[in-house]
């Protein structure tokens, strides 16, 4: 077995959820999934009984918030109030770019750090739905047309249209405005870019806000994101990868059709009609790292792949791995294998094709679809296209890859939205870098929290080389977590370098000494808590 870097292990992951399907998309920066299943019963501080966590709401949401007229949809929420007090904080998050909202109710509770705040700051939590995600549909399919408000404008306009019109269950649920009441929001991946992006284009609404591995530059080039894998993962595994894409690299460079016929048969992909597609799905088992957290290890697909490379005979590989041979065919044994599950009974080149524009990954209007969701704000807003490394670095990914690979799958996509020859995806990057401020987000009351194996560590102001300082009014600290793990107290107990609990120490600390600042600033009072209290209020 691969080393693990003294983390703990727990369960394997699905290989097929976590990084692979036919018509192959490259994962999207989501947040982790924190479930309410083993919780039971929810009681208030009185002891009454409160609805279950699973308990869904619908607000009244505007279609297109710069034309209120064009009418409203019904957007879901979660909500509890287990820790409430009145005057205290509504913590909010939505799940961002997933179809599977009902399950993050995990995210209402104190398994979050969403429900530490609350019970720290005697705060409610709500879980709202992302729109043109899950059930979150405004004009019912994914046509390019109807797509034309995903958009993080209106995203961020959900946001404030909900905390300033919702009338909440809870008692008092109705005088819990933004100004009457400290408003929080949390999130992760995108969730937390958008987070800091709200926080940008809405001063004063939120109180205070959690950003976790949040994505604030949008990139059009990210080849970036390969980097912390290659930095952390096992050497041996890293240098047979490397072996493998520079030899790959080398046959479709000598334009030798017998050869090239040969790598393709090598991977089971004989049938794909396009080499460029062939490299495009040698990057599957790269991207199950992205799925690696404190309480997944050995077991998880991203290590059985490296396994396979590794492990001859039940002996591993020095750091320098087994070589060009041995890796070539056991990736190639790996991915048949892969190609088999995910394939189905579509022919090889219908599955792997991008360059197809009539297959039905790419023409299939039903939602919900979060690919297709997500791909459109990629096209239009964020980038994040996730190729090659330049010629001087070394790569996990094949050099034959480049960004006009994925704005060819733009123009494919959402046919009529481009230019015959590709959107000018750099100057939409550029515009919404402009309006955000990505890199140079400057809010107060806004804690970033990064993980130094995050493979979307360098969009987010961790970025290596970026050194932007951490301030008492935006804090922004990195442990040795992964992707959002910091937001699960499963994840801060299971982490054996102590970096993420750390951290959520750290940000209940500011949440506390902000909203301090806030409720002071609104003439707001916690009942039951006196002045005298609230300023002497300790941190757990």
């Amino acid at each position: 077995m691969v080393s693990w870097n003294g983390l703990t292990t727990l369960a394997p992951l699905a290989l097929a959820a976590s990084c692979v399907a036919a018509s192959f998309l490259p994962p999207r920066p989501s947040m982790e999934v924190i479930t309410a299943d083993d919780v039971f019963s929810v009681n208030d501080f009185a002891g009454a009984t409160l609805p279950p966590l699973n308990t869904t709401y619908y607000f009244d949401q505007l279609i297109d918030h710069n034309n209120p007229r064009l009418g409203t949809w019904k957007q879901r929420y979660w909500h509890t109030w287990e820790f409430y007090k009145p005057g205290g904080p509504i913590i909010i998050t939505t799940p961002g770019e997933a179809d599977n909202a009902p399950d993050f109710t995990g995210y209402l509770t104190n398994k979050s750090i969403n429900g530490q705040i609350a019970q720290q700051e005697g705060g409610a939590t709500i879980v709202l739905e992302h729109r043109y995600y899950g059930e979150a549909q405004p004009l019912g399919d994914l046509s390019v047309k109807n797509l034309r408000f995903n958009t993080i404008e209106q995203a961020i306009g959900d946001l404030e249209y909900f905390a300033k019109n919702v009338k909440l269950a809870m008692p008092g649920g109705s005088k819990v405005q933004p100004g009457k009441a400290p408003w929080v929001l949390v999130g992760g991946s995108y969730a937390g870019a958008l987070t800091a992006w709200t926080m940008v284009a809405k001063p004063g609404l939120f109180a205070a806000g959690y950003a976790s591995s949040a994505v604030v530059e949008a990139i059009t080039d990210f080849w970036r994101y390969f980097e912390p894998i290659r930095e952390h993962m096992p050497k041996n595994c890293s240098a047979d990868v490397q072996a493998v894409i520079n030899h790959f690299d080398t046959v479709v460079a000598s334009g030798n059709q017998k050869a090239i016929a040969a790598l393709k048969a090598n991977f089971g992909m004989e049938g794909a009609k396009y080499i460029d597609d062939v490299a495009s799905w040698l990057k599957s088992p790269i991207y199950a790292w992205q799925d690696l957290g404190p309480r997944t290890g050995a077991h998880s697909d991203f290590y059985n792949f490296c396994d396979t490379l590794e492990v001859k005979n039940g002996v591993s590989a020095s750091a320098k791995g087994w070589g060009l041979d041995h890796a070539l065919k056991a990736w190639g044994d790996w991915m048949k294998g892969t190609l088999k599950d995910a394939c189905g009974g579509d022919t090889i080149d219908d599955c792997v094709s991008t360059h197809n524009g009539n297959l039905p990954w790419l023409t299939d209007t039903t939602a919900p679809n979060a690919g297709r969701s997500w791909n459109y704000m990629v096209c239009n807003e964020v980038g994040y296209l996730q190729n090659s490394a330049p010629a001087h670095y070394p790569s996990l990914v094949s050099r034959i890859l480049h960004s006009e690979y994925d704005e060819r799958v733009c123009r494919l996509m959402f046919p009529g939205k481009f230019p015959l020859w590709g959107p000018d995806i750099e100057a939409k990057v550029a515009k919404t870098n402009a309006i955000y401020h990505g890199w140079n987000v400057h809010v107060d009351h806004l804690f970033f929290a990064n993980g130094d194996r995050d493979p979307w560590r360098d969009a987010t102001v961790s970025a290596k080389g970026l050194n932007i300082r951490s301030t008492p009014q935006q804090r922004i600290m990195l442990s040795q977590g992964f992707h959002c793990t910091d937001m699960s107290t499963a994840n801060a107990a299971a982490d054996t370098t102590g970096t993420i609990r750390a951290v959520q120490i750290q940000a209940l600390a500011d949440m506390n000494r902000w909203l301090k600042e806030y409720r002071r600033q609104h003439g707001i009072h916690i009942q039951g808590v006196s002045d005298v209290e609230a300023e002497g209020e300790e941190v757990a």
